[in-house]
């Protein structure tokens, strides 16, 4: 195999394809990356959970394939100088790597051990702007859980209908949900999840443009295509929680805040708050203002925001960070505050009809005094 391309754009290809790369394997293959030499280059990290492909331009004079160390091959590539990089494999694959007046020699593995890739090219691909794609996903990762015990809900679930894709995040003590609707029908109904770490990996290649993302649903798997690079990863099976049923409606106290100023006094309040230190904040929603109030044993915090109706003075405790990373996800200047009573969760929804998404928060019990 041999084949010459810029330097910049193989660092670029390897950054992305590494990502997927095995860290620590009983295959030791999957802790290279594949590389393919054919009327371009592609090159594949695989973990056997995600595997991303890269395909790039390059001049191939001898096609071919091979299993490169994806840490050492990557460290090479980036240090040598700018300009054409050449990679020559030979029958015994020994590596050689040359640019500029720098040459390295490496030992490859070969591909014949080397996993084969989850088809999912049978299905019918949905296509949405990558920005529409990445605003769903960072609006909503943030609450997928952590528990293992319930792996289903470690993903985000995906709901399409013809006139929407939605996202919904829940870790039993928030819930996140961000809802698209697109310009053209998707003329598809389906659901599924998909898990948070594959989606940080596809957040990561998205870009803020209106170029299609196209997505296509297999039996097991889901197969992402972003421009250059394709991801293909497992689905999450198991029963995720029926969301519409546990998110209140018809609250009788609804109030309006400006996002920024009610995100402003929360992170000042829990400047006292930490892993260490913790303490929920307490929030009296009064006629016209909240107060926001916080205790730990380094000290106290106080703070007033103004909002937009009558909270009836109900007090409601609440974990300080789930609160603000609701905040930081709405994409509008101000959100409506659904409120019940005091062992109700509060659920944060768009003051404006152009958006669709709602933000739930559970309470956190307070003593009185």
């Amino acid at each position: 195999m041999r084949f010459t391309c810029e330097k910049a754009a193989l660092v670029a290809g390897l950054n992305i394809a590494s990502r997927t790369v095995a860290q620590k394997s009983t295959l030791s293959v999957i802790e290279g990356i594949l590389c393919r030499a054919a009327t371009g280059l592609s090159l594949t990290g695989y973990n056997m959970e995600t595997a991303i492909t890269y395909l790039m331009d390059a001049d191939v004079s001898d096609p071919g394939e091979c299993v490169l160390p994806a840490r050492l091959f990557g460290d090479i590539v980036r240090r040598l100088p700018e300009g054409p990089v050449t990679v020559v494999v030979n029958e015994g694959f020994q590596v050689s790597i040359r640019g500029g007046l720098a040459s390295f020699t490496i030992s490859a593995e070969a591909a014949d051990d080397y996993p084969e890739l989850p088809d999912v090219s049978t299905g019918r691909a949905i296509g949405i702007p990558q920005s529409a794609l990445k605003n769903l996903i960072s609006s909503t990762i943030f609450s997928v859980s952590e528990n293992l015990a319930r792996p289903v809900h470690t993903g985000v679930r995906f709901e399409v209908t013809d006139d929407s894709v939605c996202a919904i995040a829940v870790d039993g003590f928030r819930l996140a949900r961000m809802t698209y609707h697109p310009k053209e029908p998707t003329q598809r109904t389906l659901d599924f999840v998909v898990p948070a770490a594959s989606l940080k990996e596809v957040e990561k290649i998205l870009q803020d443009s209106d170029e299609l993302v196209r997505f296509t649903l297999g039996p097991k798997h889901i197969l992402f295509q972003l421009g250059a690079a394709t991801l293909v990863c497992r689905l999450l099976d198991g029963e995720f929680l029926d969301w519409r049923r546990v998110v209140p409606s018809d609250c009788p106290i609804k109030l309006v805040a400006n996002v920024a100023d009610l995100l402003s006094s929360i992170e000042r309040v829990g400047l006292i708050v930490s892993e260490k230190f913790k303490s929920p904040v307490r929030c009296v929603f009064s006629n016209q203002v909240v107060l926001l109030r916080t205790n730990t044993t380094i000290g106290a915090a106080e703070d007033q925001c103004a909002v937009a109706g009558d909270g009836k003075e109900l007090e409601i405790g609440f974990n300080v960070r789930y609160l603000a990373e609701a905040l930081r996800a709405i994409p509008c200047q101000e959100v409506t505050l659904e409120l019940t009573n005091s062992l109700s969760p509060i659920v944060l929804t768009p003051a404006e009809d152009a958006f669709d998404f709602a933000y739930m928060v559970l309470p956190v019990r307070i003593r009185n005094g």
